[in-house]
């Protein structure tokens, strides 16, 4: 007897099977655009510190030591964030392929739609 909530026939197993692929797929693109967002907020850090490195003749550090601190520490901040959210999200890709390749195992069909 089938028990509420299970699929009745091949059909409504065959849907359930690529709903479930869907919702991990979308969660897999989520985790991309996490993976791009880091890689974006790391960049700016770099380019605001490549500016102070190329401008450096311009100014002494020792005058401009208040600003050039908290700068950093900004910086520092988002450096952080950015190593967060890229290796947060390398950890759900890898969760989200290892999902995906144990469904491609367990039902054959799918595999030849996932390839």
């Amino acid at each position: 007897m089938n028990k509420p909530g299970q699929p009745k026939s091949n059909a409504e197993l065959d849907n359930f099977i690529l709903n479930e692929v869907q919702l991990v797929l979308a969660e897999k693109r989520t985790s991309l655009s996490t993976l791009r967002t880091g890689i974006a907020i790391f960049a700016f850090p770099l380019s605001v510190l490549s500016v102070l490195i190329a401008t450096s003749r311009n100014y002494s550090v020792m005058e401009v030591l208040p600003l050039l601190l908290p700068l950093l520490l900004i910086n520092l901040g988002l450096t952080l964030l950015a190593v967060y959210l890229v290796v947060h999200a390398v950890k759900r890709i890898r969760h989200y392929n290892a999902l995906i390749d144990d469904l491609k195992r367990r039902y054959s069909g799918l595999a030849e739609l996932l390839d």
